[in-house]
């Protein structure tokens, strides 16, 4: 079973278009479902009508999805009780670091972009953390193992990114598993939903590679099954920027703005992908027969000049 899991902070773009086509594909192709969750944890993304209008250029691209729309904003319970469990095993501590500390730590990038957690609070006594909380309300971490423990090893075999093997407390430090304003945070909540929503296999975009490890390490914690993952190349500007929903000429509401159709969408973004020979325009379920992953394997970003024009 696959899934869609849009998070509604703007428009689709073609990136998001791409891989939400993937997804489609890798679990069609199988004769599985595909499922419909709104990853709109974040106050920011639950605006009225973006989820709906997400959906709209979902369909009109020709991609289905079986059920009802799941909302991770309905979730807090699942979440909680996730949380709880971590917490019993005794894996979890409050962080009272700003983003302006995080950022002028030493330690280096994560592969995600995001940084490499120095364990700061990891020890604080329970005196200091009641003191700090009556300043300020906390996030809550999850400890990994150390660098030489072979629990915090963690290898992933991708479907197109191949074996990808991370360090957890080298390549991401104690990660966090909710926000200091109480918002799940996204490595604990897509776990949790992947797992309560039958999903077993998950396709994304290769800038989110990094996070494989650590949702692995989550659902081996949890006990819950371990999903396969395809991480795709992604598409980028002519310029070679990573697209944006910033970037409006290239959402889908613009490009359906324009007159394109959709089967010259669905049939540029298989070409570009290696899929088919040509650009002829076609739809999800004309690709079906014989698709595989494999043209995907080894690619570099794939330039979206011409697919919309």
């Amino acid at each position: 079973m696959g899934r869609f899991a849009p998070s509604p902070s703007g428009r689709m773009h073609l990136g998001n278009a791409f891989s939400a086509l993937m997804t489609w594909l890798g679990a069609r192709s199988r004769g599985g479902s595909v499922v419909m969750r709104v990853e709109d944890l974040d106050p920011r993304c639950q605006v009225p009508g973006r989820a709906e209008a997400i959906m709209d250029d979902l369909r009109w691209l020709g991609l289905d999805w079986d059920g009802d729309p799941v909302f991770q904003s309905r979730r807090g319970d699942a979440y909680d009780e996730a949380l709880a469990r971590l917490a019993g095993l005794g894996l979890t501590y409050p962080c009272f670091c700003t983003r302006a500390e995080l950022h002028a730590a030493s330690a280096p990038h994560a592969s995600d972009g995001t940084y490499v957690y120095a364990g700061t609070c990891r020890g604080l006594s329970a005196e200091e953390v009641a003191r700090r909380s009556a300043v300020r309300a906390p996030a809550v971490r999850l400890a990994v193992p150390d660098a030489d423990d072979p629990a915090g090893t963690v290898e992933v075999d991708d479907l197109v990114a191949g074996r990808h093997r991370e360090v957890l407390a080298r390549e991401c430090g104690d990660f966090l598993v909710r926000r200091s304003d109480g918002v799940t945070a996204y490595q604990l909540a897509v776990v949790v939903d992947d797992a309560a929503m039958g999903v077993t296999q998950v396709v994304r975009g290769r800038d989110l590679l990094g996070s494989a490890a650590r949702q692995r390490y989550l659902q081996r914690l949890l006990g819950l099954p371990e999903v396969e993952y395809a991480h795709v190349p992604l598409l980028v500007a002519a310029d070679g920027r990573r697209l944006s929903k910033r970037d409006g000429d290239l959402d889908l509401g613009a490009i359906r703005a324009r007159g394109v159709r959709p089967e010259t969408v669905v049939g540029r973004l298989a070409h570009a992908a290696g899929l088919t020979d040509s650009d002829t325009p076609t739809t999800p379920t004309e690709l079906l027969q014989g698709f595989s992953w494999d043209p995907l394997q080894g690619r570099g970003d794939i330039p979206c000049d011409g697919i919309t024009t």
